[in-house]
């Protein structure tokens, strides 16, 4: 029987190996994206593919990368000295900027465990800069990189290298990143195996399936707090970006002594935009919405999803089949999947579950040639809005939400680098819904281009507001606005257009939901 004490060191043992990956991650890159946003995650795993434990890193992210470690181990055989790289989102992956390293770590000849570091690298190649289009096929969103060997037995490939960087627009950044990947792998397998030298193998083995039993038993324990019974809730997409039509996430939460079962086979039906989710991702938004309902420090590990089954008809939105088109499915279908998690869970729970938060990432890719550095540029980040209210407490104002953690490109950083001009960023007060808590505001953000760009917007909640809970108002929706000259125009959710010098976007975020009735004011 693992010794509690013991179990709680390993614990943070574990994340702090993790953590240290990030750390030099971050400190190590060279895209913004990466060294000022942290749009990263690092993890650690058992020999067997079973993700041990992660920094507190991207959520989407991390409940997807099992299913990028499983992928390795099926399709290629590993060995000491060898790093794998992928992206392939029908192998694990989640959407092509995201690219995926993943290190051996052997003990004494015998396959011991992996480390593995998922960055969003800001253009991965495709029909627009940034790699995330309103495509139609995965074809169109950048080179596909299925389970390769970036360096086998200590020496990188410099083929597979070479084919990388010559499908980018931003090869010497592409290569600064992986480069920091490398090293926060390198730094991380080193660190597990100081622990393997400190410990024994047998004994870290030992608290690696203790920490997989003991987030089981936690998951199970909330579980079973909840009433038997099936709770079901539905929520839209504006549209898919090539179709007006709302796309519907649904699903049915099963709830059975202390497992659950969630089905989203009333979901609709994979569409032609990007919006489509792999079933991985889909995962990724469960283990989240279960995890934080436990509201405890649990490890957030493979043991979290042991007690849930999750049903996603293949060909659905939520799970999509090849080569269905997913550059949103990643960053904006597990936001509306989280909303629609726990729109059911709040029947079963409704003190525990807060109102819908701003429902998207928001995000805002530009691309183009910088006249003035003399070389092209790809910038890539997520906005932030507003929290959705509590039981207990009014939503915060201008976060990042749910299923991204990173942090907001600082304005002396994003000028530094690109030819913007940042002219407003500020909390949009007022668009945050009323209740007795009132919801989170979300913000506005003005940015000047200084040189002709391609501009493509990946965003949500303009048309479907946050909803509240308990009789609480619904947040603001959000909107994007293109001021030329003195004319404004409204744009869509999804949009790729060209922009000229001078010409300013204008972001407007959604805000979250209330909570409860404000007759109770």
């Amino acid at each position: 029987m693992a010794d509690p004490v013991k179990l709680e060191l390993f614990k943070n043992r574990f994340a702090s190996v993790a953590e240290e990956m990030g750390m030099v991650l971050r400190r190590t890159a060279y895209s913004p994206n990466i060294k000022e946003r942290l749009d990263f995650s690092c993890a650690i795993f058992n020999a067997e593919g079973q993700m041990i434990a992660q920094a507190a890193h991207i959520p989407v992210h991390l409940g997807a990368m099992p299913s990028s470690v499983a992928a390795a181990i099926e399709q290629l055989a590993v060995a000491a000295g060898d790093v794998i790289v992928l992206n392939d989102p029908f192998s694990g992956g989640s959407h092509l900027p995201d690219i995926t390293l993943i290190t051996p770590v052997f003990v004494q000849g015998n396959l011991f465990g992996f480390v593995a570091s998922r960055a969003h690298h800001a253009d991965v190649g495709g029909i627009t800069p940034g790699s995330m289009p309103l495509s139609t096929e995965i074809f169109q969103e950048g080179l596909i990189i299925p389970p390769l060997k970036l360096v086998e037995a200590g020496q990188t490939n410099a083929g597979v290298m070479r084919l990388l960087l010559a499908n980018v627009r931003t090869p010497e950044e592409r290569a600064g990143d992986l480069r920091a990947q490398l090293a926060a792998n390198a730094k991380g397998a080193a660190r597990l195996l100081e622990i393997v030298a400190r410990y024994g193998a047998g004994e870290v083995q030992t608290y690696m399936a203790a920490l997989l039993a003991y987030a089981e038993r936690m998951t199970r324990a909330l579980i079973a707090e909840l009433p038997d019974g099936r709770y079901q809730f539905e929520d839209f997409l504006d549209g898919d970006g090539i179709s007006p039509e709302p796309v519907k996430i649904a699903a049915a939460v099963t709830i059975a002594g202390n497992s659950a079962t969630v089905d989203f086979s009333g979901s609709a039906p994979q569409v032609q935009g990007s919006v489509n989710s792999v079933y991985a991702v889909t995962l990724s938004a469960t283990l989240y919405v279960f995890r934080a309902l436990i509201g405890l420090d649990i490890p957030a590990n493979s043991g979290c999803l042991a007690p849930i089954t999750v049903i996603a008809p293949e060909g659905s939105v939520v799970n999509a089949r090849p080569p269905a088109a997913v550059a949103g499915g990643n960053v904006e279908t597990s936001q509306r999947i989280t909303d629609v998690l726990l729109g059911a869970l709040a029947q079963a729970a409704p003190q525990r579950v807060p109102a819908a938060s701003q429902g998207t990432m928001n995000n805002v890719v530009i691309g183009g040639w910088d006249p003035e550095r003399a070389k092209a540029f790809t910038y890539y980040e997520t906005i932030g809005g507003g929290l959705g209210a509590g039981p207990d407490s009014p939503g915060a104002d201008a976060m990042q939400c749910h299923m991204t953690n990173t942090l907001n490109t600082p304005i002396e950083a994003l000028e530094y680098a690109y030819p913007f001009r940042v002219r407003c960023y500020e909390i949009r007060r007022g668009s945050g819904g009323a209740g007795q808590f009132a919801g989170g505001n979300g913000i506005c953000r003005e940015m000047e281009l200084l040189a002709s760009a391609r501009l493509t917007l990946l965003t949500e909640r303009r048309s479907f507001a946050p909803y509240g809970a308990q009789g609480g108002q619904p947040g603001q929706p959000g909107k994007n606005v293109l001021r030329r000259g003195q004319t404004d125009i409204e744009l869509p959710a999804k949009t790729s257009t060209q922009l000229q010098p001078g010409d300013v976007l204008r972001l407007e975020t959604p805000g979250g939901g209330g909570y409860g009735s404000s007759s109770h004011l």
